[in-house]
């Protein structure tokens, strides 16, 4: 090495400077490698160092660009501007303000100032500046009084709101108070708060739970509708219950039975001279009370309408008996007024409670009156009287009488039938049933054997061949009973309006029910009830009727 570059070398190392190459110069050794040695691996990335930020120039030119922008937006804004009418531009100066070299001034404005946000908010910057574009809200500038006040309502001259008033101080009510008044009336009504109108409740179970549940509707068959109000024909639910006079056994034969008409007690009467009353429960049926009559074997018992006397006739007697339930009394009545029947024993009570009619021989209808017991007239027909309200004759007629004026109002001749034994009409004014000595049931329209001459029965009920002594209408019209003394099994229990005869009563193969001679519903239908000549009063609980 020439002394000179020895001696500047030196030079360098005491100063710490590094020597300086030619512009042409290239080093002997590539990146990483030493001069002459292996080559040195790469640092590690904390240790290299970070890009180089932009130049000063890469700055300029982006200040540039925008000013550059900002020209051209400026440029267009005045060619716009142009074609504008002095007014319009002078109604935008004053709204808008002199904007014309600072845009950004006037979107500041319309956006209004901008809530400072923490620094540690979790919204995204694109989120916080939508946030910001909402202009803050403002206080109103007045305030009129009249709409701070509550709006009255008056009570009075509305007559459902003049119900729920509760005293004479609340003839005008605000808004607020009748809505809080119209939600205690909706939930007294109901009885609480229903089900859907709960806003709280929520639903704990899944979504998985909820669709197995959708699966299990799905894979399942049966009637998801809920039941009708009306009962169906074709099968009659019901099942046996313990016999109502099961706790005063007899073997004399049942001549009446019959449900009280306003509590849950069932009466029993028969020929071994006694009247009893039980209370129906459906499995003991337990005893109240017997009224003993001697040697008055009972043709026929009954309740009066309002439910407080018993009335007895005999088979063999004109004594006609009347038992006070209230003042626990047993009145005889051995003789009314006028009457010169030597036998009294069918007889009917009006619906009303105010009409005694009693069925006489020689075709005499006697009219009483329930509280004094007093006749009030005679009626008569050609014939033998077979029964009370409406009465047949040997010949089928039936003859329609106004209790009133004791006039008879129509008459017509029971189609197909030779010789009446029984008729009966239902509650509602609906049906009248007319049987006959062949086992025929004619159902006909009230309406039409009141008016018309020769009506046409709706239905002939043809499944008993003997005679039908006994109809009932139960007191909904949706069932009638009929029955035959003279055969055993003889009874029949047909749907209304359909006409249709259950298929499943009675049940044949047990043979219980024997020769019935009397028949009746509980008051709602829940129960029926008939006697036969071996001393039982069987009963049955009808499943379609929840009531007694």
């Amino acid at each position: 090495m020439p002394p000179e570059r020895r001696r500047r070398m030196k030079l360098d190392r005491r100063t710490g400077a590094k020597p300086k190459r030619k512009p042409g110069m290239r080093p002997d050794w590539k990146a990483g490698a030493g001069p002459g040695g292996p080559p040195q691996k790469p640092a590690p990335s904390s240790q290299r160092k970070p890009p180089a930020r932009p130049s000063a120039a890469a700055a300029a030119i982006a200040v540039a660009a925008a000013e550059e922008e900002r020209r051209l937006r400026q440029r267009n804004r005045l060619r716009l501007e142009e074609d504008k009418p002095a007014v319009e531009r002078c109604l935008e100066e004053l709204v808008f303000g002199d904007v014309e070299n600072d845009e950004d001034a006037l979107l500041r404005r319309l956006r209004g100032p901008r809530v400072q946000e923490h620094e540690d908010s979790g919204d995204s910057e694109v989120e916080n500046e939508a946030k910001g574009n909402f202009p803050p809200q403002k206080k109103p500038v007045w305030v009129d009084e009249e709409d701070e006040d509550e709006e009255m309502v008056d009570m009075m001259n509305n007559r459902f709101r003049k119900d729920m008033m509760k005293n004479a101080s609340e003839s005008k009510l605000s808004k607020d108070n009748l809505k809080k008044r119209l939600k205690e009336e909706f939930q007294h009504a109901m009885g609480g708060v229903p089900a859907w109108a709960e806003t709280t409740k929520r639903k704990t179970s899944s979504d998985d739970e909820s669709e197995e549940d959708e699966d299990d509707l799905l894979q399942r068959t049966g009637n998801f509708i809920s039941t009708s109000t009306s009962l169906p024909r074709g099968i009659l639910k019901m099942k046996n219950c313990q016999h109502a006079n099961a706790e005063r056994p007899t073997v004399a034969r049942i001549s009446s039975v019959q449900f009280h008409p306003g509590a849950q007690i069932v009466m029993v009467a028969g020929l071994d001279n006694a009247v009893s009353l039980f209370q129906v429960d459906g499995k003991t049926n337990p005893k109240i009370q017997s009224i003993y009559l001697e040697r008055f074997p009972i043709f026929k018992a009954c309740f009066s309408a309002n439910g407080e006397e018993v009335l007895a006739t005999s088979t063999h007697s004109k004594v006609l008996y009347v038992y006070d339930m209230l003042a626990g009394k047993l009145i005889p009545v051995h003789q009314v007024r006028g009457l010169k029947e030597k036998i009294v024993r069918s007889f009917e009570v009006s619906p009303d409670g105010s009409f005694l009619l009693i069925n006489g021989i020689a075709g005499y209808l006697h009219l009483l009156a329930m509280k004094t017991k007093e006749l009030i007239g005679s009626m008569k027909i050609n014939g033998r009287v077979a029964a009370s309200t409406f009465s047949s004759d040997r010949d089928g007629e039936v003859y329609v009488w106004d209790v009133n004026s004791r006039k008879c109002l129509n008459r017509f001749v029971d189609e197909g039938s030779l010789y009446g034994l029984s008729i009966a009409t239902s509650r509602n004014g609906q049906y009248v049933a007319c049987g006959s000595n062949c086992g025929v049931v004619n159902i006909y329209n009230q309406d039409s054997c009141l008016q018309e001459t020769n009506p046409k029965p709706i239905k002939a009920i043809m499944n008993l061949v003997t005679g039908v002594t006994s109809l009932t209408f139960n007191p909904t019209t949706e069932i009638l009973a009929i029955a035959s003394e003279k055969m055993k099994e003889a009874v029949r229990l047909v749907h209304l309006p359909s006409c249709t005869v259950f298929s499943n009563f009675p049940v044949i193969k047990n043979k219980n029910i024997s020769h019935v001679h009397t028949m009746d519903f509980s008051p709602r239908s829940g129960y029926f009830a008939l006697g036969n000549e071996k001393g039982k009063a069987l009963m049955y609980r009808l499943h379609h009727y929840s009531d007694f």
